[in-house]
């Protein structure tokens, strides 16, 4: 499922920095002729295309910078100890807003709201005393309510899908597409009875979004034998076993690795006799085929985004809160049969 080419994404695949991918690609003689013609084979082959209003702006910044300090930005965590740990998800969304942050010329800094850590009236006093006016927040569990932090201050960013309380722009995976693509190459590899183990409360609080797009693409397929999402509340072997046994899916996608244990307990090989799929690939124990969200690449778009706002002096809560989505990015796998 490949993303619209950046330079970024060209770093990442030809194991470069993205410095010397930007003067490969501008010729500047501070790179060999091997790495030039690599890089430039590789730009055509993904169709990379240079964005003269974004070249020229990021030109800009870079000589104005000069590696100047220009100020510190905010990322908040909720803490929520009546729920389960977020996992690395919101560890590689700080590694990804610190790394875009320190090459525009601004640092980070972590604060922790709830137990444990400030009040919203405290962090509000001290973000006012250090002379921060950015926030990134990380995902929460539940809806974040942030009343008592006084917004005409700040601008802001959520790094998830939904936030009422306040309404802030949003930065986050876009589940819906990206479920759609998932199972468009599972179809082009000839699956056609695809599960869906999903946790009830996780997809609820991105709005049902991977569940409708489970349902749609479903009922778009005349030659899809449907398979009914199996929602859960806890995932336990008790629960996917009689489902597994009544629908016989020949390709299973959940967030839960342990499904991967339990299908080969039930008899089943893979991807031999049925394929299985990881909706997020991020911190498995076992080498498996799905999706990565990019959590780094979601942590820098936010870092922009902020920047943008603090640039153009845009404080406070925006009249029409929008959203930036990311797609996933396939990762090839063992428990999928090859295209």
């Amino acid at each position: 499922m490949p993303l619209r080419p950046t330079i970024r994404l060209l770093a990442e695949e030809l194991r470069l920095s993205i410095s010397t991918v930007s003067d490969a690609l501008k010729g500047t003689g501070r790179v060999g002729e091997t790495t030039v013609r690599r890089v430039r084979d590789a730009a055509r082959r993904m169709n990379y295309r240079v964005n003269p209003l974004t070249a020229a702006m990021m030109a800009d910044i870079r000589r104005s910078r000069a590696d100047t300090f220009r100020g510190v930005l905010a990322v908040v965590e909720i803490n929520e100890p009546e729920r389960a740990p977020h996992g690395p998800f919101p560890r590689q969304i700080v590694a990804g807003a610190h790394e875009r942050a320190a090459e525009l010329g601004f640092e980070i800094a972590e604060f922790l709201l709830g137990k444990g850590g400030l009040t919203p009236q405290r962090l509000d006093s001290v973000l006012q005393s250090r002379g921060i006016r950015g926030i990134l927040l990380l995902p929460a569990w539940n809806l974040p309510r942030l009343a008592g932090l006084d917004w005409s201050r700040y601008a802001a960013v959520y790094t998830d899908s939904l936030i009422e309380e306040p309404a802030l722009h949003r930065v986050c995976p876009d589940h819906y597409r990206s479920m759609m693509q998932l199972l468009q190459l599972l179809y082009d590899r000839g699956y056609r009875r695809p599960g869906l183990v999903l946790d009830r409360g996780r997809d609820e609080r991105i709005q049902l979004r991977r569940s409708a797009a489970f349902c749609a693409f479903l009922g778009s397929r005349p030659d899809v034998r449907p398979v009914p999402v199996s929602f859960v509340d806890e995932y336990r072997f008790e629960h996917f076993r009689p489902w597994f046994r009544r629908h016989r899916p020949d390709v299973v996608l959940s967030h839960d690795e342990n499904i991967l244990d339990w299908m080969e307990r039930l008899g089943v090989t893979v991807p031999e006799k049925a394929g299985f799929a990881l909706l997020n690939t991020l911190g498995q124990r076992r080498r498996c085929a799905g999706l990565e969200l990019q959590p780094k690449q979601l942590g820098a778009r936010a870092v922009e985004l902020l920047v943008g706002q603090l640039f153009q002096n845009q404080v406070g809560l925006p009249t029409w809160p929008t959203s930036t989505m990311l797609d996933a990015r396939w990762v090839e796998g063992p428990t999928v049969r090859m295209a």
